[in-house]
Formats: structure tokens, sequence, C-alpha cells
């Protein structure tokens, strides 16, 4: 069975052009939306991909109806490749999953994404870490700075409850606790 999908980005626009289109190309059924292809969740998309069964073909008037990028466009394939159904757009005949050549178009687009993927992780790694090496710190801001810290232990050791120390400092107890553990952690590490 072939099932349609139609959507357009606002209430404004029509889907008067995509429905004939996805009847004529015998679509039995057509899911249709009007939502931006921003949105990750489209209610009637994931009622089709809930629908669709094996030998099932998900046409489409154009891809961007579909996905907004390359990595959607996989991650939506992918889904329907392990249902055992086929993607049709009928604007772009290379993308048809139901033919030998669309299947190898997509499988080239997933490599690119993938390969994409690969390049962007290792530029993310590289630049850590040469900004590590430059002594960039990450994370959040401690809340107390070093030489607190030290004021802050030093009060616990004239015996100054955690609550009373927190509030000489105006943060959360949890925050003396990790002082206090971390003071302990570098006292093992010394020995």
């Amino acid at each position: 069975m072939k099932l349609g999908y139609a959507r357009v980005s606002t209430e404004d626009q029509t889907l008067q052009l995509q429905r004939p289109r996805l009847k004529e190309a015998g679509c039995e059924k057509v899911f249709e939306e009007k939502i931006s292809g921003v949105v990750r969740k489209r209610p009637q998309l994931e009622k089709l991909l809930g629908e669709v069964r094996k030998g099932d073909v998900l046409v489409v008037t154009r891809l961007d109806r579909l996905a907004r990028s390359t990595a959607e466009l996989l991650i939506i394939a992918e889904r329907l490749q392990e249902k055992g159904t086929g993607l049709q757009s009928l604007d772009e005949p290379w993308a048809d999953t139901i033919s030998p050549s669309g299947r190898m178009v997509l499988t080239v687009f997933a490599g690119i994404a993938e390969f994409e993927r690969a390049l962007i992780k290792q530029r993310t790694e590289d630049g850590l870490r040469d900004a590590r090496k430059r002594g960039v710190l990450f994370g959040r801001p401690r809340k107390l700075r070093p030489d607190q810290q030290q004021l802050a232990q030093e009060l616990l050791k004239q015996g100054r409850s955690i609550s009373e120390v927190a509030r000489t400092f105006n943060v959360h107890p949890a925050t003396i606790y990790r002082c206090r553990d971390n003071q302990t952690q570098e006292l093992k590490q010394a020995s």
C-alpha cells in the first residue's frame, strides 16, 4: 500500500497542490500536517510511521516535505528500512528506495552524513584538546575561589559546622561538602 505524507509550514499555506499529486501516485491514505519542518514532534508523521507495514511505500511530493536535513531524512529512511518499507519522492526520482538505484543513492547520502559526523566529532575533540592546553576551563565556574576554599577548610578544622560555613560564604552546604571532600582527596593523592 502507498501512504502519502503532505506538509506545509504554516496554517496560511494550503495542501491543495500536494494532495492530488499523492492521490495520482496511488496513495490510498494521505497524512497531512500544517506544521514547521523544524518541529521535531510531528504527530501525523509519527502516526504514519507507526502505521506503515512491510511492503508499504511512504510517498512525498518533495523530500523537504518529509525532512529538513539530510541527517533527519536518513533517520526516517532507516526507520522505514527497519520495517521493510520503501520511500518515494515524486519530484526527486533518485530518492526512491523501492528501486536499486534509489537505495544506492540513499546509501551514498548515509555514507556522506556519517563521514561528516565523524569530521565534526574529530574537529570538536581537537578544539577541546587545544583549548585545554591553553588553560581554558570548561564547566560551571566554581562557587568558591581557591583562597575561599582554603578559608572554608580552616573554619571546618576549627569546628564550625558545614551549615555555618555555607552561610558565611552564601553557598549551599553541598559546596562546602565538596570543598572538604576535595581537600581529603588531595591529601590522599599526596601521600
